[in-house]
C-alpha cells in the first residue's frame, strides 16, 4: 500500500483500500473508489465488471454520490484489491469525472506516495463538453 501525504487524503485512501479488501471478491469487483463531498461525507463504491464491459469504480461512484444527495466532490481516489494500492483513473473516468466536476481533485501514486493532482491536469487538450457546462444565469 502506498503511503499519504495529508491526513484527509489519507482518510479517503485507507476507506477505498477497506471497500477493496472486504468488498472487490473475484473477477466482477476489482477496484474500490472513495471521495470527499464539499461537505465532508466520504462516498464509496466499486466497479460493475461485466463482458460486455461496465463502469469503473469512479463512475458508479459519481451515481452514488447522486443518489445520496451529494453533488459536489471535491477528491477522489480509486485503490485497486488484493493491495495493489492506489491506481489512476482510466481516460473514459478522466472525462467524466472533468465534465462532472472540473475542479476534483484526484490522488495518484508515484514513488511511494500519494499527491492531488487537479483533474485538468491528467486530461490536457480535453474535449469541453459544452451541452454539460453550468449556466451562469
Amino acid at each position: 500500500m502506498t503511503t499519504q501525504d495529508g491526513g484527509g487524503d489519507r482518510e479517503l485512501v485507507d476507506a477505498a483500500a477497506e471497500v477493496a479488501r472486504t468488498r472487490c471478491r473475484g473477477e466482477n469487483h476489482t477496484v474500490a473508489a472513495a471521495a470527499r463531498a464539499a461537505d465532508g461525507r466520504i462516498v464509496t463504491a466499486v466497479n460493475a465488471y461485466h463482458f460486455t464491459g461496465g463502469p469503473c469504480a469512479e463512475l458508479v461512484l459519481i451515481g452514488t454520490a447522486a443518489a445520496q444527495g451529494v453533488h459536489e466532490l471535491e477528491t477522489i481516489v480509486a485503490v485497486g484489491d488484493r493491495d495493489r494500492g492506489v491506481i489512476p483513473p482510466c481516460g473514459r473516468c478522466r472525462q467524466v469525472l472533468l465534465d462532472y466536476y472540473p475542479a476534483i481533485r484526484v490522488l495518484v501514486a508515484a514513488a511511494g506516495r500519494t499527491r492531488p493532482v487537479p483533474v485538468a491536469d491528467l486530461l490536457p487538450e480535453s474535449y469541453i463538453w459544452a451541452d454539460h457546462q453550468p449556466t451562469t444565469d
